[in-house]
């Protein structure tokens, strides 16, 4: 298998990821494995030098991080509420 291949296998495994977070009801699994996709997304779109399509996706993971640690953060508050 060469490296090209390697590297559409890995955008078709994005792919797959991105598909399944968006099948989460769950808020925080819905974003872990967007997160990851994303991830994904980014290296396929450097390995094969499309820029525009790993720049987006590296906006997407700063996305999905930014509301993860939101989410962990709320959920830290309300759990320090509940045991006052």
């Amino acid at each position: 298998m060469d490296n090209a291949t390697i590297w559409e296998w890995v955008g078709y495994l994005a792919s797959v990821v991105v598909a399944i977070s968006l099948m989460m009801a769950n808020i925080k699994k819905l974003r872990w494995w967007n997160l990851i996709g994303a991830a994904l997304f980014v290296a396929y779109g450097l390995a094969i030098d499309a820029i525009p399509v790993a720049l987006v996706n590296f906006f997407i993971v700063l996305i999905d991080a930014y509301y993860l640690v939101k989410l962990y953060k709320a959920d830290s508050h309300m759990k320090d509420s509940t045991e006052l």
